[in-house]
């Protein structure tokens, strides 16, 4: 069931639009599945992606040949912001992946 908008809504877009103007694109569609906490960014609609690599930490970079048309995020609600250190406040298990053995590290991306 889809949340219904209240006067309580402007607040959390007015907090996201810093992030959202800062954002490496500039037209880029959110959509989020609540059952599963996956949180999807496309940055091309359709994506038509042909390849995509996973990091350690569960964000799946969706490609079309070499440009990137999408990120997925696992567990999207477990990845809290701190807006004071600007930081994840999510912890990351340092040796082994959760989500399989196609890891790759932000660093190789």
């Amino acid at each position: 069931m889809e949340k219904i908008l209240t006067s309580l809504m402007p607040n959390s877009v007015f907090q996201a639009v810093p992030f959202l103007i800062d954002f490496p694109a500039q037209r880029f569609w959110i959509d989020y599945d609540k059952e599963a906490d996956v949180l999807y960014i496309s940055f091309q609609r359709p994506q038509q992606a042909t390849d995509s690599k996973m990091t350690d930490d569960g964000i799946l970079f969706r490609y079309r040949g070499k440009q990137l048309v999408g990120i997925t995020v696992l567990e999207a609600s477990t990845r809290a912001f701190n807006k004071r250190t600007r930081k994840s406040n999510r912890k990351v298990a340092a040796k082994k992946s959760k989500y399989g053995h196609h890891k790759v590290g932000a660093n190789q991306l």
